[in-house]
């Protein structure tokens, strides 16, 4: 069974000074304690995802987006949240939603375009509003650390400090050790069909702080506008642009290289396996 894992706010280790370096310092050691222990359930946590440096850094990170001057919903773009508001104002405001548990997340807007090659088929994209994007994006600074610890060291897809660059190395390096077959799959629309049950699991598996389940769960929720200006509910599915997504790569280039980096686990575990010494 899983252990429960005490309050983070108990730990004391000695941090640096500055956002970045506090955020640093947080993700190391949530992290450190992930990969020590499989089972360790993170409570807590809440109080990460709102704490100013992390509020700060996941600002900083949504600007620094191709994305951040696309409005959500609302009209907002990072611009006009500097020129208008200014971005203490807005980060102190939605520190305190946070805090206060009023924040909620908006329905993202629609937008359809063309899938790579030339098939007619029409890829959903999502723009969150850009107070959610930095929710979003403070929310992947807590939990990504965590989840990290988990990954097999073959997958490379969605990954901070690897590439698609580093994918094709080793794929090279199989091809030279002898190996001749490539299995290629891919799942059908799978961010339209994600299970909102299965990702909120895989998330209890690790987490504890029922404030951010219940973050995840609302962002997952928060609807749909399509094109037409009519409000969908979002029962299944992520939009891709939302939390799932990568946050500094092509998305395409990102998923070709999820559907071919795991090759070694792959071909290994597959009947008919041709391996030439």
């Amino acid at each position: 069974m899983p252990q429960d894992a005490p309050p983070n706010g108990s730990a004391h280790d000695p941090v640096p000074e500055g956002p970045w370096s506090r955020v640093a310092g947080m993700q190391a050691k949530l992290h450190r304690w992930a990969a020590a222990d499989p089972g360790r359930r993170f409570d807590d946590l809440f109080n990460f995802v709102h704490d100013p440096a992390t509020l700060y850094v996941a600002f900083c990170r949504v600007e620094g987006n191709r994305g951040a001057n696309t409005p959500g919903v609302d009209g907002m773009t990072v611009r006009l949240v500097e020129q208008r508001i200014g971005v203490q104002e807005f980060l102190d405001d939605l520190r305190a939603q946070l805090k206060a548990g009023t924040f909620r997340p908006l329905p993202v807007r629609q937008r359809l375009i063309p899938k790579p090659g030339g098939s007619g088929k029409l890829r959903k994209l999502g723009i969150p509003a850009v107070a959610d994007k930095v929710v979003q994006a403070a929310l992947k600074l807590v939990l990504e650390p965590i989840f990290e610890a988990d990954f097999e060291p073959v997958s490379y897809g969605f990954r901070p400090m690897r590439r698609a660059h580093d994918a094709i190395a080793k794929i090279h390096h199989f091809g030279t050790s002898g190996y001749r077959w490539v299995l290629d799959a891919d799942i059908e629309a799978a961010f339209d069909n994600l299970s909102h049950c299965a990702v909120l699991d895989r998330v209890r598996a690790r987490v504890k702080d029922k404030r951010v389940l219940a973050l995840v769960k609302a962002f997952l929720k928060a609807g749909v506008l399509t094109e037409l200006g009519e409000r969908e509910e979002t029962w299944t599915g992520t939009p891709q642009g939302g939390l799932c997504s990568a946050e500094h790569n092509p998305p395409y280039e990102q998923c070709r290289v999820m559907r071919s980096a795991g090759l070694l686990a792959l071909v290994t575990a597959t009947l008919g396996v041709e391996h030439c010494a």
